[in-house]
């Protein structure tokens, strides 16, 4: 147990986040006493494993009461300590409305994207926690640009420059001009703290009179106990 400590503990560090279907995150989600050891040894340098089971990838973040210490000195950190300016961190929360919120809706209600609602009738409740394409959609560039861009700085800005960071950080993908979500978009931002305050929040109204329908509700008022992750994985092996 010592050395798959040792290499999931440099791996996180190194990659900065990991698939939830890899050998040693597997194990420590489902394996407590591995679990406990992993947690310990991230603590004992001031991080902690960021685990959502809608996410698809786990990562690591420092503990809070460690934020201040290590990024207060940069000045940056009063918006991001990522180095986000305040228009990037405006269209990072929109691309997190867009992908995120009607992912998880889909998560809870075990629906995916070509569903026709039928599912709940055949069992969809038994169900695992999908992740990936089939229940996480994608965005135009172009429509995203057309709605937002002027609004963030202008068409250029976005298309050249704050999309590409955000992807290089990890948050989006982009191909053939299409975004999707990247590894940390669902995993950094934290869906129980964002979800009611941007669907009845100004934020809702405004991409709402862009043509962007919301869920009308936060999605754990459908279903407000977590799956249980051993169970969920133990299905999908």
């Amino acid at each position: 147990m010592e050395y798959e400590l040792k290499t999931l503990t440099a791996r996180l560090l190194a990659q900065r986040w990991l698939p939830r279907n890899d050998k040693l995150v597997r194990r420590a989600l489902v394996d407590e006493t591995f679990r406990l050891e992993l947690d310990r040894r991230l603590a004992d340098v001031g991080l902690r494993l960021l685990d959502n089971p809608y996410a698809a990838h786990v990562g690591v973040a420092l503990q809070p009461e460690l934020a201040e210490p290590v990024f207060g000195a940069g000045r940056e950190y009063a918006a991001s300590n990522m180095g986000l300016t305040r228009d990037e961190i405006a269209l990072l929360v929109i691309l997190w409305s867009l992908i995120v919120l009607p992912k998880r809706e889909r998560q809870v209600t075990r629906r995916e994207l070509i569903d026709d609602g039928q599912t709940d009738l055949f069992g969809g409740a038994d169900k695992p926690v999908a992740h990936g394409e089939s229940v996480s959609g994608t965005l135009t560039e172009a429509s995203l640009i057309a709605d937002f861009g002027p609004r963030l700085g202008g068409r250029t800005k976005v298309r050249n420059f704050m999309l590409g960071k955000l992807a290089r950080l990890g948050f989006i993908e982009r191909r053939n001009g299409l975004i999707s979500e990247g590894p940390l978009l669902d995993l950094a931002l934290d869906y129980r703290v964002m979800a009611d305050r941007i669907i009845h929040g100004t934020l809702g109204e405004i991409l709402d009179a862009a043509g962007h329908a919301l869920p009308a509700h936060n999605a754990f008022e459908l279903a407000e106990v977590l799956p249980d992750e051993a169970e969920a994985l133990d299905e999908e092996g």
